[in-house]
């Protein structure tokens, strides 16, 4: 799940004191420097441990082809680690990083993504000028109710912060949308989705001799493969196993195996262990359930088709580099265009009838299914000038506001 780290409180940083806010003129922003938040620990880190982290690259990117943006950096916040952390987390960076304190003086725009702000901060750094936006790209609203009733630690945190906006996905206008008007009291706007296969196409040109990210057609039988996290309720693995049980009950000739990624720990669970051995794929002996790793390692060595399901969560970097490697993906997803093959809500005898559908026509129909899903990726790429307009405007009414 996309979700921010929470910031370490910073009042009692010394900041320095600007001389005066910046001017800003009354019409178009032109010049404007701007950061995205990145949370940075001490130790071992990965751009693939969630995808709010590849995210911020992404937006980044973007950034820098706005007319406006004269700079853009990447502010390091939120966790313990520091700078030389975090030149480690992010080898190659698209843009130079500094601490917060720097950004207090050198910003225009501050957009909290990965490490949540503290208020102090933020109303200080507002009081001399400056623009925060809340970049919000998980499910909080779920997150956070979920994590109120199960006394779980808790995720975003309401602090009453001052920000200018809150900008969040298509995939959240039900469900968050409205949560973050009311409870964070700014408004709210819809912003594009942002992908490119930079960060995939790096980590799989490293995969060992012999192994390849990409579908391979010609298999009788398919591998399929489950990557849903399993710790929010809006991306779980019953539905994808029970969409693999309906196939087999249906062809118990066509999946060769079934891995349920991300449940190793579910197993210790009685409802869990008791749903899964009820089913046919387990007792058949089709049916594992593992630890977490990297997508790319596991298609390259495992997996033909990928199953998944989602609750008002329908955007989501798994599919995409699914799509690109031009492996069939059976999902429920109504934001990824004519891609892959959908079924429908939570009908997992639907999806069961899909997944059966990818095994019978895939390999022939391979080239149209790759160019669809190329054209619908090229859509999301930090550079595609839809996004850039996008983002280079909702910026521009940030400062008119203040102008006007």
């Amino acid at each position: 799940m996309n979700t921010p780290e929470t910031a370490q409180p910073l009042e009692q940083q010394k900041m320095q004191p600007a001389s005066a806010p910046r001017g800003r003129a009354a019409s178009a922003p032109h010049g404007l420097k701007v950061g995205v938040s990145l949370f940075v620990r001490k130790g071992e880190q990965s751009l693939w441990e969630n995808g709010i982290f590849q995210n911020c690259l992404f937006l980044v990117m973007l950034l820098r082809k706005i007319e406006s943006v004269a700079e853009v950096y990447l502010v390091i916040g939120g966790g313990d680690g520091d700078l030389d952390d975090a030149r480690r987390f992010v080898k190659d960076a698209p843009a130079p990083l500094i601490d917060m304190t720097d950004a207090a003086t050198r910003l225009d725009l501050m957009i909290e993504m990965s490490a949540q702000l503290d208020r102090a901060w933020i109303a200080n750094f507002r009081d001399r000028g400056g623009k925060v936006v809340s970049m919000r790209v998980g499910n909080d609203y779920v997150i956070d109710i979920e994590r109120m009733i199960f006394n779980l630690p808790h995720a975003l945190l309401i602090s009453g912060a001052p920000y200018d906006e809150i900008w969040t996905l298509a995939e959240y206008e039900t469900t968050c949308m409205p949560y973050y008007r009311s409870a964070m009291r700014a408004p709210v706007r819809i912003m594009p989705h942002l992908w490119t296969p930079l960060v995939l196409e790096k980590a799989a040109a490293a995969l060992p001799e012999g192994q390849h990210f990409g579908y391979e057609p010609g298999r009788r039988r398919w591998r399929a493969g489950i990557f849903e996290p399993n710790i929010c309720m809006v991306k779980t693995s019953q539905i994808p196993m029970l969409c693999c049980e309906s196939a087999h009950r249906a062809n118990p000739d066509a999946l060769e195996h079934v891995w349920a990624y991300n449940t190793f720990k579910s197993k210790e669970h009685a409802g869990f262990r008791g749903f899964a051995n009820s089913l046919d794929i387990v007792r058949h002996g089709l049916a594992s359930f593992e630890g977490r790793y990297p997508f790319y390692q596991v298609m390259a060595r495992d997996v033909d088709v990928v199953v998944t399901h989602q609750w008002e969560n329908p955007q989501n970097y798994l599919y995409y580099e699914a799509l690109h490697g031009g492996y069939p993906l059976v999902h429920n997803s109504h934001l990824i265009g004519n891609c892959g093959y959908r079924y429908h809500d939570f009908d997992c005898e639907e999806g069961g009838q899909a997944l059966l559908h990818a095994l019978a026509t895939h390999d022939n129909n391979l080239d149209s299914y790759r160019r669809d899903a190329q054209a619908f990726l090229a859509t999301l790429h930090p550079e595609y000038a839809a996004n850039v307009h996008a983002y280079g405007a909702a910026i521009a009414a940030l400062f008119e506001k203040e102008a006007a």
